[in-house]
């Protein structure tokens, strides 16, 4: 009788303290729930700036039926382009010049034979310089260059004037932390609606810096944006 009934005091502790888990695990489960409502935001900073670097590509040609006087015209041309170059601002440590790149055409296998000029020659000098003003001042005033019995050319894509910003790090931390304020700012503004404050950050994600043209007309002016994620809890 003793052994039933301590059975008996036994199974209904064991019971109890069953009954007893399941309230504390179901009490935490629905706090964790509680405490998991989150709400995930974007904030953009963008800044427009202008470039701080010019990579100008002169691009000119020459053509003859006799090589070595094609290269003295090719010498003469970079000399008359590095002396306007010079008389323009720009310094002697800012202007390259690469060997001219000479074609024979009755070397062609499929080219024709009947050429008014056996050879023709292409050279590219470039200048880099951080002087975006006089850069775009000097490209305005080549045009003197034709005069002077200089063949220009550079349409092609890859001899295109580039404009550069080389700084992003110095703008970095201020344009991350006001990406972050606009994020939170629209996070406060969600919780407010839905009656809920914000909470601890759960999560933050920087994103990608991007620079790009302000447009095709005007691409010494850069213009930078950044979108950072960044994950509020809400607590009532």
């Amino acid at each position: 009788m003793n052994e039933q009934r301590s059975a008996f005091i036994l199974g209904a502790f064991v019971c109890a303290g069953l009954i007893a888990m399941g309230l504390i695990i179901s009490s935490s489960v629905i706090r964790f729930k509680e405490y998991e409502r989150v709400v995930v935001v974007k904030g953009l900073a963008e800044q427009e700036i202008p470039a701080d670097v010019a990579v100008w590509p002169i691009s000119f040609t020459a053509a003859s039926n006799d090589l070595t006087d094609l290269y003295a015209s090719m010498e003469a041309n970079t000399q008359q382009i590095i002396s306007y170059l010079l008389t323009s601002g720009f310094t002697r440590e800012e202007i390259t010049a690469t060997a001219p790149v000479v074609t024979d055409k009755l070397a062609r296998e499929y080219g024709s034979q009947e050429v008014s000029m056996r050879y023709a020659a292409t050279q590219v000098i470039t200048v880099y310089s951080d002087k975006i003003d006089r850069v775009r001042a000097s490209q305005g005033n080549v045009a003197e260059l034709g005069k002077k019995g200089i063949a220009l050319s550079g349409n092609e894509y890859n001899q295109q004037t580039q404009f550069l910003f080389t700084r992003l790090n110095d703008i970095k931390p201020a344009m991350i932390e006001e990406a972050t304020q606009n994020a939170r700012a629209a996070a406060e503004k969600f919780a407010s609606d839905a009656k809920s404050q914000i909470g601890k950050l759960k999560r933050a994600n920087q994103g990608q810096f991007t620079i790009e043209d302000r447009d095709t007309n005007t691409p010494y002016l850069k213009k930078i944006r950044v979108v950072s994620t960044v994950e509020y809890y809400l607590a009532d």
